[in-house]
């Protein structure tokens, strides 16, 4: 009887040994491994990176970039619109209820970028809106009464880049509530060690520190707006 029990509850154990001995070293959450998202390259599976002891380095690793223009960004960069973290985006790149935005000019873009997201730089943000289902009409203005659902992102809480464009949209009439707003961008995405698009290395920061000045890349915020 004893004998026959312990049978049993190796047998039972054995599928639940097998699939902890799969389970990657680092997951997305207890329960998810991985995810898998369409792209215009086909399929892309994104995960955390497994390396023991790995870091941040380059441009990444810097915690003292200048303020103007690299400023912490307000939470919600303009009312109506929700901020959400990475599993809501990854819950919308795999269900494709959206689309993902990098609102980064093409030289931070070309660095690599979060799979399945579109590149709309911000200066660009209200020129390109037909990109997300608006409509323009003979006077140059766009109706975006069936606009899709956009998520905007851009270098993280030090980069000023989506919430222009996403102020830019709204004030070209794009419903606030149709945008969410990833916050942490690609700084916390990286230091989540999850799965980059394309790119390797990442823009001189001496110089995209001139260009953003020269461009207004990263505005300083004021009182939230």
């Amino acid at each position: 009887m004893f004998r026959n029990l312990v049978v049993l509850s190796a047998l039972v154990a054995a599928p639940q040994l097998a699939h902890a001995q799969d389970a990657p070293r680092v997951g997305i959450t207890a329960d998810m491994a991985s995810v898998t998202v369409e792209t215009a390259d086909g399929p892309v599976e994104i995960k955390r990176e497994q390396a023991e002891g790995a870091t941040l380095e380059g441009d990444w690793a810097l915690v003292g970039r200048d303020c103007p223009p690299f400023c912490i960004q307000p939470n919600t960069p303009a009312e109506g619109v929700e901020t959400i973290g990475e599993l809501e985006l990854l819950d919308a790149l795999k269900t494709g209820n959206a689309t993902v935005v990098d609102s980064r000019t093409p030289d931070w873009y070309a660095t690599g970028t979060i799979p399945g997201a579109i590149n709309i730089p911000y200066t660009q943000a209200v020129e390109q809106l037909a990109k997300l289902s608006c409509e323009p009409d003979f006077d140059g203005q766009f109706d975006c009464a069936n606009a899709d659902r956009a998520i905007l992102f851009c270098n993280g809480l030090w980069c000023g880049q989506s919430p222009t464009a996403i102020r830019a949209m709204i004030d070209a009439g794009f419903p606030a509530d149709r945008i969410s707003y990833y916050r942490g961008g690609m700084q916390t995405w990286r230091l989540l060690g999850l799965t980059v698009a394309g790119g390797s290395g990442n823009p001189v920061v001496e110089e995209t520190t001139t260009e953003a000045a020269m461009d207004g890349a990263a505005p300083v915020e004021e009182d939230g707006k």
